[in-house]
């Protein structure tokens, strides 16, 4: 699908599609300018989507699936796009195709957003309430240090047809 924003003061269109392997590079790139870690995104970038836009990677989001939870994570958006509500499509699509898995709930770890996920309905929680299988992952094992900020979001059950 293609979302439209004012970039440089002119309109301009990226498309957002699910990452293939052969957007590891470019999205190893923009996380790192964004400061943020690489660890597990290879193993889950079937589960990621992208934005691009003139044949450039504008912006990531990622769900990594750990059983009836996930974890969001590595969102970041190139400089020329923030503000324009390319991150807020990516996080609602991100949202949205967890829901349509029938993910019970999403976290995150942040150690600069935290006043930007609740408006998406996340709430701010300790590290004891977050489930083992996403404990488990790296992002929470060690690549985000103690001090981020964990946030989750219960997501609508999705409903089965009955007979």
């Amino acid at each position: 699908m293609l979302t439209t924003s004012q970039v440089n003061g002119t309109a301009a269109r990226a498309l957002i599609r699910g990452a293939t392997a052969g957007d590891y590079a470019a999205v190893a790139d923009l996380l790192t300018a964004s400061k943020l870690p690489l660890d597990g995104v290879r193993d889950a970038l079937a589960t990621f989507l992208v934005a691009e836009s003139g044949g450039a990677l504008v912006g990531v989001a990622g769900l990594e699936v750990c059983c009836e939870h996930a974890l969001l994570r590595s969102v970041a958006v190139a400089p020329a796009w923030r503000s324009k509500g390319l991150g807020r499509e990516l996080v609602n699509r991100i949202i949205a195709g967890a829901e349509a898995r029938g993910i019970h709930a999403l976290y995150l770890l942040t150690n600069t957003a935290e006043r930007y996920f609740p408006s998406f309905g996340f709430e701010q929680i300790t590290r004891d309430e977050v489930p083992a299988d996403v404990q488990t992952t790296s992002e929470f094992r060690g690549a985000c240090p103690d001090s981020a900020t964990v946030m989750r979001r219960t997501l609508a059950a999705r409903q089965t047809p009955t007979s």
